[in-house]
Parts: C-alpha cells; sequence; structure tokens
C-alpha cells in the first residue's frame, strides 16, 4: 500500500561531489554537494545562491568535479558544516555552519594543478572532472533560491586502477562512489559515517552505521 506523505525532501540518492572554484582573491574553495547528475559530456548541477562557490562559477566560469569514494566520507565529512562566505547566513548558523576560509586544509586533502581550468583538482579524489560553466538559470519557480548549472565536461582524470584495461570505461564494480541519500551517506549500499549535515537539517532517522 503507498501513502502520501507530502515528502519535505526529494534527495532519493545521488554521487557526492567535493567542487573546487576558485574565490575572488585567487585562493581555492571546496564545497561538498551531491545535486549532480550527468548526461554524455555534460553535468547539471543544483545550487543555493547563497553559496560562494555559486559566485565562483558565476564570475569564473569554470570548476572540477572532484568525485569521492565511499572511503573518503570521513574527509567529506570534515566540511560539512562549513562554507567559504565570510557572512554565514542566520539559518546556516542555526544548522551549525561556520566560515572556513582553507577547505583543503580542514579537510586534510591536496590541491593538484589542473590542466585545462584554474581551479585545482583534489588529489585524493579517484575521478576528477574540468569543467566549464555553459549556462546558469535559476531553479525552484518564482522565488528561487538555487541555480542551475550546466557544464560541459572538458577533461576527465580517473585513477588508473579504475579503468577496464585496454578501454576507455571505468570498471563499475571497481568504482564505489559516496552516495548521499536524504543527508545520510552511503557506500555500497550501506549507511557508511554519521553524517554532521544530517544532524544539522535535524533529519528524522535512526540508522544502524556499518562503518566507521
Amino acid at each position: 500500500m503507498h501513502v502520501v506523505p507530502g515528502l519535505k525532501v526529494l534527495y532519493f540518492g545521488t554521487p557526492v561531489v567535493l567542487i573546487s572554484s576558485l574565490n575572488e582573491d585567487g585562493t581555492a574553495n571546496l564545497a561538498p554537494m551531491s545535486s549532480a547528475w550527468w548526461l554524455g559530456q555534460s553535468c547539471m548541477l543544483g545550487l543555493g545562491n547563497n553559496a560562494q562557490t555559486t559566485a565562483n562559477l558565476l564570475r569564473e566560469g569554470e570548476c572540477v568535479l572532484n568525485l569521492p569514494s565511499s572511503a573518503m566520507v570521513h574527509v567529506v565529512d570534515r566540511i560539512a558544516l562549513t562554507t567559504g562566505k565570510p557572512a554565514v547566513p542566520d539559518y546556516k548558523v542555526k544548522q551549525g555552519y561556520r566560515y572556513e576560509p582553507d577547505k583543503f586544509s580542514t579537510a586534510q586533502l591536496t590541491e593538484q594543478a589542473s590542466d585545462l581550468v584554474r581551479a585545482p583538482r583534489v588529489a585524493e579524489c579517484p575521478v576528477q572532472l574540468e569543467c566549464r560553466v555553459v549556462s546558469a538559470h535559476p531553479f525552484g519557480g518564482p522565488a528561487s533560491h538555487a541555480t542551475a548549472f550546466e557544464v560541459e565536461v572538458l577533461r576527465a582524470h580517473v585513477e588508473e586502477d579504475l579503468v577496464i584495461p585496454g578501454t576507455h570505461y571505468v570498471d563499475p564494480l571497481g568504482w564505489d562512489p559516496l552516495i548521499m541519500k536524504f543527508c545520510e551517506f552511503f557506500g555500497g549500499g550501506d549507511n557508511v559515517h554519521p553524517s554532521r549535515l544530517a544532524e544539522g537539517w535535524n533529519m528524522p532517522h535512526e540508522l544502524r552505521t556499518t562503518a566507521v
């Protein structure tokens, strides 16, 4: 039997992406997000308008989409409630967000120079996609608080062990992406780590974490 619960969140599960971009002063920003999907050599990104990443993409027109594996959940969670925007909105303060100008250091990750864009890659991520912004559109109706970005993937960097030998394909058995479902972290179908984000959003979950 189906019910109609009036869902507040439609967040059924997408890969976590660490978006690296450049701030106005040329320093690097790093932001975890999971509103992303791919088609061909393009990707659509959904970002809140109060995010530093949104301002950076609109200004610079480029970014790197770094895809962490499920084994990297700890480093992603370290920056889950941080923002690169000095003026933190009140609603984010209430959720536990704080301003952090150096996300790479906080996450204990390494900047790696890109080939075609100015934004750095995350050296530890098995998949790194250098992108340019193709278009940006208000998203969510007349009172939109989000922007939908279409980006083109200019170059994909993939850990060699993940590529099927002699092909241009990623091995789906070897690649275990970090997935976010309803603000919770999953890998291989299991809940892999407690989520600061879920706590900040007061999600009513009762989970049995299988790995820490």
